[in-house]
């Protein structure tokens, strides 16, 4: 009961002026609750909406709640991480078990609830809304008796509000009376899965930051939906972030992203990326500097052989790949950092930096200061999305580029290629760059200007390929691709197991060297043997269609 009594004193009394830069090098106490992967809205949602929303309002000032996802979980490191918490930033956390527990410790920091209603999935988000403005945990009808046990009042009742509306109508609704009070730098796309199932893990962050949810579709398809979405997109303030993620069940990843791309702004996801509001308040620790696994000098020149020369990039946000699996470190593996953890979660960035092995080398992206498609951004947009990108990977110590615009293709399936121009936007921006790689799927985009090249992906391995299979497609690749040296890009999708990716490398034939991608952009630079090339003029620029405003 000590350590309780510790932590209900410090969630009364919460330090003064702590802010994400502030080292924390004093012992500090915090709860952790362990979720477990049920999210269904008949089961363990509602409890879990619960706790996130009250977690966004306990960690308001300080970092008061942390919660432990099983390794199973989309996100895999809040394990590991809560480990680095504790060695690093001396976090002394107790156990709460109970959204009762968590209730007891942190109720002052809620004014009340607010009810959603389970048989309309929109009026979840329209009450996360409502708890970031009004300071208010999510109920459901079931939960009100647990609430007001603990002297919580009622704020909102979203029951009966909405009955028969179309979500449109009820994000109108909510846009009417709420959307002027909410956040305009930051907005919470609670999207992801629909249905039966829902996973709201990142609400805790879009409370703390009063922030406006919803789910509106980006789909042509829901033209009321798409006009309010843009809407609410054209009066975010420039260069601002898209949070969370697009629903399963309305529109793409593409469709989104290209959108939001549209209007200049950055995705920064998933729906279910958990404990921003904890690890946004905690600074690198005293003394920390990234410094990447640089194999070789910015001026490197090297030559290039008359071989395969191979390079393995794992895209797909080092905190939901492979990092924790066995085998990583076994094959020269570049990863694709997050960089705006640097303000949201400085932490995670630098428990990777801590744990990277020799072969693990960090690059910027995705295609600028968060998740965006280049050839749909605005021009007057590129330069300061870009400068801002530029500062983010000197202070991670990145020297390489990765780009993906998708807007053209749906999913691996279209046009993944840049623009001319907007290959040109990217060297002007990038002078300090060795190199840019580009693509999800393969993609065609290459160029080499003064030293610097630029390669797109030839193959992208997916987890559920029979890696016989992916042996075979690569061998043929280099059968197909005669001409040595040959720059063999690939993309490895996340989940994909390193070890069995040993096994892969073993069945290549011809002279086959892997390398790390900074040697494999130094040795594309020496012997252009692949044909400059982007994206088609008269091919379409954007696969989803939307129409001009």
């Amino acid at each position: 009961m000590k350590r309780f009594t510790l932590l209900l004193l410090l969630a009364i009394t919460p330090l003064a002026g702590l802010t994400a830069a502030d080292p924390l090098s004093a012992p500090r106490d915090a709860g952790v609750m362990r979720f477990n992967l049920d999210w269904n809205v008949a089961g363990g949602l509602p409890e879990k909406a619960l706790i996130v929303s009250l977690q966004g309002l306990a960690n308001r000032t300080s970092p008061r709640l942390y919660v432990v996802h099983p390794p199973e979980f989309q996100w895999e490191i809040t394990g590991p991480l809560f480990e680095f918490y504790q060695r690093k930033h001396h976090v002394n956390f107790a156990e709460i078990k109970t959204a009762d527990e968590a209730l007891g410790l942190f109720k002052q920091h809620a004014k009340g609830y607010v009810v959603w209603d389970p048989k309309i999935g929109a009026t979840m988000n329209v009450a996360f809304t409502v708890a970031g403005l009004e300071d208010a945990v999510v109920v459901t009808e079931a939960l009100i008796p647990l609430v007001e046990r603990h002297g919580l009042r009622k704020i909102d009742d979203l029951r009966g509000r909405y009955e028969g509306q179309k979500d449109d109508q009820i994000y109108g609704d909510a846009y009417s009376r709420y959307w002027a009070r909410c956040n305009k730098d930051k907005i919470m796309l609670m999207g992801g899965h629909a249905g039966a199932v829902r996973m709201p893990a990142m609400a805790d962050w879009g409370v703390r930051e009063r922030m406006f949810f919803h789910d509106l579709s980006a789909n042509p398809a829901h033209p009321a939906e798409l006009a309010l979405n843009r809407r609410l997109l054209r009066e975010l303030n420039p260069g601002g972030f898209v949070f969370g993620w697009h629903s399963y069940a309305k529109d793409t990843e593409e469709q989104y992203t290209t959108l939001l791309s549209m209007y200049g702004l950055k995705m920064e996801g998933l729906h279910n990326l958990p404990n921003l509001s904890f690890n946004c308040q905690f600074g690198f620790t005293p003394g920390f500097r990234f410094t990447n696994n640089h194999r070789v000098p910015r001026d490197a020149k090297l030559v290039a052989e008359q071989k395969v020369y191979l390079a393995f990039v794992q895209s797909d946000s080092i905190g939901i790949g492979v990092w924790t699996k066995p085998g990583r470190g076994k094959l020269p593996f570049g990863w694709q950092v997050t960089m705006n953890w640097t303000k949201f979660s400085p932490a995670a960035l630098e428990y990777f930096h801590e744990s990277a092995t020799p072969n693990d080398y960090f690059i910027g992206g995705l295609s600028g200061p968060g998740y965006m498609y280049p050839n749909a951004i605005p021009a007057e947009r590129f330069t300061a999305l870009m400068k801002e990108a530029n500062e983010m990977m000197e202070v991670l110590d990145e020297r390489v580029m990765e780009i993906m615009d998708n807007s053209a293709a749906d999913g691996n399936v279209g046009n993944a290629d840049l623009t001319k121009e907007t290959v040109d936007r990217y060297y002007a921006a990038f002078p300090n760059v060795i190199g840019f790689i580009n693509g999800y799927g393969p993609a065609r985009t290459r160029d080499l200007r003064d030293t610097r090249p630029m390669i797109s992906y030839d193959y992208y391995i997916d987890p559920r390929r029979p890696r016989a299979e992916v042996a075979a497609d690569l061998n043929e690749l280099i059968a197909l691709n005669a001409k040595r040296p040959y720059f063999l890009l690939i993309h490895v999708r996340e989940s994909n197991d390193v070890n069995s990716l040993v096994e892969v490398t073993r069945q290549l034939e011809g002279p086959v060297e892997i390398v790390p991608l900074d040697v494999f952009l130094k040795l594309a630079a020496s012997n252009q043997t692949y044909t400059t090339r982007y994206q088609d003029p008269t091919e379409p620029k954007h696969f989803s269609g939307y129409p001009p405003e």
